[in-house]
């Protein structure tokens, strides 16, 4: 079984920045593709950003510039938020597919995250 912990949200003033972690716990974390999303209220989720075993990157065009999605070989993957905007303020959720390319459509994630509370104030 595969279980993702989110940490790091919290509540952080416009211009501020953030970082979440996902630890990754179960099967080989390094052949996992890792995705971000994010769902405010009242609104779908959104994808936000994803990284392959190999590094690569792919972003939403709302974030990029601003996030960075790393990972390490300590089967945790990482979300530094930076310019955080009223408008980021949601709960974001780490996902993992086993192998492949970055994603956009959260059908293909096979495992989530709790997720964790980002709210920028103004």
């Amino acid at each position: 079984q595969v279980v993702l912990v989110e940490s790091g949200g919290g509540l952080v003033q416009a211009g501020g920045s953030l970082r979440l972690s996902c630890a990754v716990s179960g099967r080989t974390f390094s052949t996992y593709v890792m995705g971000w999303f994010r769902q405010a209220p009242g609104k779908e989720r959104e994808f936000v950003g994803g990284i392959t075993w190999s590094g690569s990157t792919s972003y939403a065009d709302s974030v990029k510039g601003r996030f960075t999605i790393s990972r390490d070989t300590k089967n945790t993957v990482y979300l530094q938020m930076n310019s955080l905007k009223p408008e980021d303020t949601a709960v974001y959720y780490c996902a993992a597919r086993d192998g492949g390319i970055v994603l956009r459509s959260q059908e293909r994630y096979t495992y989530w995250g709790q997720g964790t509370q980002v709210t920028v104030s103004s």
